[in-house]
Formats: C-alpha cells, structure tokens, sequence
C-alpha cells in the first residue's frame, strides 16, 4: 500500500500503535514526554486540532503548515547549517524515532516500538475533520476505557475546553462545532463511526 505523502498546507489524522498491537505507554511519565516531543518536533511544522493517547495507539489531527508558515529558527539543528528544505514526514520519524529511543533505554528494551510506516490520511472536507475531531475524543469511550470523553486524562478533549495557555488551535476546533457547548453536545451524542482506523 502506498503512503500519503505529507503536503504543506494540509490537514491529516496521524496514527499508529505498537509493534504486534504491543503497549507503547507504559506509566503516566510517558504520555507526558510523548506530548512534549510532539510539541518540540511536529509544532514548528503543524498546527494540533487534537489527539489521544492511548496504552497501544495514539490519534493525531494536524494541519501540515503552509511554506510560508514555517519558520526555520523553530528547528533545533544539530548542525551549523540550517536545513534548506524541511520535510514534514521527516520530522515525523525524528519525533516517533526519539520517543522510542527513551522507552527503549528506560524499560532496557531494543527494537521498534511502533508500526512501520506511520498511517496517515489527508483530510479534505470540514464534516470529515469534525468526525475525526469527534472519534479522537471518543476513542477512549470505543475501547471501554471510560463511559465519557470528559474524564479520559489523555486527550485534547478537556484542553480545548480549558483556558490555560495552549499550542492546541482550541478556537478553530471550537469555531467547527459554532461553540463550547455544542462541542460538548456533539462529543455527548457522538455514535461511534465504523472508520477503518
């Protein structure tokens, strides 16, 4: 099967789980080092609409920059020179390749920690970015984790909602669903897809 290549400009669900179906979050310092490199990596390329973590998978609804959004003093180099071009799927593999090189040196394991390559579908209609906002939220709900999206710690569901300081585009999400309490109505009265994720 083909993979999307990422485009500037775009929106796309991001997701993946571990090798064999295998855990990838293994205690709650995980997560949290996961949404940090998430933050360090993939924001200097996308903008997060939402995600979920979960113990074997993860969701991520992002917006692929446009050229002009980049700004090339966002990237830690390694180098003296900065890079000529930036590479969304690059960057993609560098933030899931240091996720796994930590987990690999605290729990003493060697390998792949998740699935090669990382699925990822474009998105291309605003209905279909609501969908996908509403089953990241509700996957915790699907996979009988919690009875309702509000009390499942490891997704953007409650960030959008707060008014803490954010990278999370929580007022374009909220502008989707016209506003705060008809995203919490549609997240309510969500009946779960069949998509094939």
């Amino acid at each position: 099967m083909e993979k999307e290549i990422l485009e500037f400009g775009h929106f796309y669900h991001i997701y993946n789980r571990g090798n064999n179906k295998d855990d990838i979050f293994f205690e709650e310092d995980n997560y949290r080092y996961f949404l940090k490199l998430l933050l360090k990596y993939i924001s200097p390329i996308s903008d997060v609409y939402a995600y979920c973590l979960l113990k074997n998978h993860f969701h991520l609804l992002i917006r692929i920059k446009s050229e002009q959004e980049i700004n090339t003093s966002d990237f830690k180099f390694s180098t003296i020179e900065e890079s000529k071009s930036i590479d969304p799927s690059k960057q993609f593999s560098h933030f899931f390749n240091a996720y796994t090189q930590a987990i690999n040196k605290c729990y003493n394991r060697t390998g792949s920690l998740l699935e090669k390559p990382f699925k990822r579908k474009r998105i291309t209609e605003e209905s279909y970015l609501k969908q996908v906002i509403l089953y990241i939220h509700n996957n915790p709900v699907k996979h009988g984790l919690t009875n309702n999206v509000k009390d499942y710690k490891w997704s953007s569901y409650n960030s959008i909602l707060s008014s803490k300081n954010s990278k999370l585009k929580r007022k374009e999400v909220l502008d989707y669903f016209e506003d705060e309490s008809n995203f919490i109505f549609s997240h309510n009265n969500y009946e779960l897809l069949n998509l094939p994720y």
